[in-house]
Order: structure tokens, then sequence, then C-alpha cells
């Protein structure tokens, strides 16, 4: 009895103290409007109650739409490493699409430089989430080493190339070199005047595709380099805001017919940016797997402005495989989104890559079974023949 009643008081205590984890202080989040504001709210936060606590309020936020939570998230996890170092990354958690794990690399690289590269492998197998957190552990830590190398690229790229490893067929450098274009892009939250300065020298008015058609990156790093490139185009479109244009999608058209996978990525682009953008910038899992199916349906349309029917495809492969996520999101959102198809071939396309996603990431055979009864009846017999 005694037993029973000690086992009790301390499951009683644990629930008492994960309701105040989630109450104390987060009230206080309310009226705020702008991206800076929320930063410094969640960094007085992250100071006070620790970057863990921190990153539970984020996660249960009531955000205005356009706030960027990837970033915001990585400002709580820059806090995390500054008061737990490499080890923060046990207590990170893999939403915000791995912002947490991305800042404690960052922080690393940053202040140990390239001798750091074999603690922060190291500390990306345990960086959380699904199978694919590892090697999405790298892309992070490519925004560190494009800003420790002043914002230049060419270097950035060389340092990327010794992250790879024949287990992993190199992903660790690729996803580090996606890492470098997204910052190269939108980032230089490091110096921004050095980055304003440098970023101009990486995009050509007369090549809208560079750098990723560059010489200085590698052939295997193009995918995903081309995957992170869409804001790019958006803004050699003439748009700064995100709407959605025949024109930016024009420039996919460019790339070789002879390179179909690195189309793929271009068109592809474009429909990871669409959910992003429709969502309100708010990628949290919670978030997207709480996409309303007239949300879902704006993508789709988003997509049909590419130029022909395989830039559409492509675009509809990178919105289901974003708002699938390697499997760290609710997967009846991407089947959702797969089944308000009108057009079959789209439609079959969709669910094509949704079990190809499925395959890759997801090991467990129950899950595999329980995703297949899920599936369109029509579908039902070729998902459980390619995944069961």
């Amino acid at each position: 009895m005694k037993i029973f009643l000690g086992v009790f008081l301390l499951v009683l205590g644990i629930t008492l103290f994960s309701l105040g984890f989630l109450l104390v202080d987060f009230p206080q989040a309310s009226g705020l409007r702008s991206f800076e504001e929320f930063s410094d709210y969640f960094s007085n936060l992250a100071k006070k109650k620790g970057g863990a606590y921190a990153f539970e309020a984020l996660k249960r936020a009531a955000v205005p739409s356009d706030i960027d939570m990837h970033l915001l998230a990585h400002v709580v996890g820059d806090i995390l490493y500054a008061q737990k170092g490499l080890a923060g990354i046990k207590v990170c958690t893999e939403d915000f699409r791995n912002a947490c794990s991305h800042s404690i690399v960052v922080g690393l690289f940053v202040e140990q430089g390239e001798g750091a590269l074999s603690k922060i492998a190291q500390a990306c197998y345990q960086a959380p989430g699904g199978s694919g957190a590892y090697t999405m552990c790298f892309h992070g830590l490519g925004h560190g080493i494009l800003a420790s190398t002043s914002y230049n690229l060419e270097k950035a790229v060389e340092l990327c190339k010794k992250t790879g490893t024949p287990q992993y067929n190199n992903e660790e450098s690729n996803q580090c070199i996606s890492g470098t274009i997204m910052e190269i892009i939108s980032g230089g939250g490091h110096d921004p005047g050095l980055w304003a300065k440098q970023r101009p020298k990486y995009f050509l008015q007369d090549d809208p595709l560079y750098p990723c058609s560059a010489d200085f990156i590698p052939r295997q790093a193009r995918y995903l380099c081309y995957l992170y490139l869409t804001p790019h185009l958006f803004e050699a479109a003439g748009t700064n805001t995100w709407t959605p244009t025949p024109k930016a999608f024009a420039f996919c058209d460019k790339v070789p017919l002879a390179d179909a996978g690195l189309r793929d990525a271009c068109y592809g682009g474009f429909g990871k940016e669409f959910v992003g953008f429709v969502a309100g910038r708010d990628i949290r899992a919670s978030s997207v797997g709480n996409m309303t199916e007239s949300q879902l349906k704006e993508v789709y349309e988003f997509c049909l402005l590419a130029p022909n029917k395989e830039g559409t495809s492509f675009c509809i492969r990178g919105a289901t495989n974003s708002l699938y996520w390697g499997g760290e999101n609710d997967r009846r959102i991407a089947l959702k989104f797969c089944s308000l198809m009108q057009d079959s071939w789209y439609q079959q396309g969709c669910f094509a890559n949704l079990m190809g996603a499925v395959n890759y990431y997801i090991k467990d055979p129950v899950y595999k079974k329980e995703f297949c009864k899920e599936m369109p009846q029509d579908y039902q017999k070729e998902c459980r023949e390619k995944l069961l």
C-alpha cells in the first residue's frame, strides 16, 4: 500500500509539475506582434527558466501569422547552447524543423571552428527526431560555417565537404552545403552588414540558378541546393512578398532536361515554400498538422501555376515532403493533401511520392501497415506491395 501511495504521489507530482511547466509565465506572451517582440520575450524566458522550458512554451504559443517560427526557435536554441553547451542537444526537441539541434552545432562551430567537426558529428547522432534528423543536423551546421567564413560561400562549401562520410553517402556534406545556400539567401543574423555586402556576389542577374549552377557546388550537392534556392527565384522574378507567380517557376526550365533530378528539386522547392507561406510561416508540427482543407487546396492551386505538368507534379512532391517532413509530422495531413486532388495523374504521383517517403524514413512495420490502411481504397494494394 505504501509503495502504491508513493508511486501515486510521484505521478501526481510529475503531472502537477508538467502543468506548471506549461503555464507559468506563458500568459505574458499575449499582446506581442513583431518578430523582435517575440524574440525578446522568449530570450528572457529562456534565460530565466532555461532553454528547454522556453522551447516548451514556444511550442504552445499563440503567434500571429508571418512570424518565422524556425528562426524564433533558433533564438531560444542559441541561449540553450550558452547554458548547456553541446549537452544541450539532449534536451532539444524536433519541433520547429530541427531548429534546436541546428543552434547547438552552430554554436559549437562558431566557438571552436573546424576542430569541432568530429564533436559535432557525435552530437548530431543524438539530434532528436526521425531517421532524417542526423543528416538534417548538418544543414544547421552549414548556416554557422558560412557565417564563420565571413560569408565566403566557396570556403564554406570546402569546409562542408569535410563532414561527409561513406556510411551516409556524403549526405552530411550535401545537407551542410544546403544550409550555406539558405544562409546566403535569407540569413545574415550573425553579421547583417557583412552578409549584405557579400550576398550580391552569389546572385547573378544573367543566371538566376547561380550559385547552384556554379562549378564550386559539388554535383551531388546540387539537388538540395536547388531545393533551397526558391526564395532567390522569387526575388529574381521581381517580388519580395512571396507572391506565387509563374515567372518564378519559369527559371526552373533553364535546368537542362537531361538533369531531371535537378529540375525536380527546382520545382519541388516551390512546394516546400508554399506550405510555409500558406501556414503563415508557422512550421510547428502541430500547426502544419492542423492545416485546413482550404489551406491545402491553396498550396495545390499555387503548384498549378507552374508552366507545365512536370513542374506542377514536382511542386506537389515538394509540398507533400514538406507536409510529411520525414515522418515527424502527422502523416494524415499529407494523406489529406494527396486525397483532395481531382486530377488523377497528379493524385497518383502525390501518393506514390508519399509512399516512397514513408518507405525511406520509417522502419516500423506496424506504422507502415497502419499507413496503408489509411490510404484510399484504390491505392491500398499498391501501398502494401511497396511497403510490406
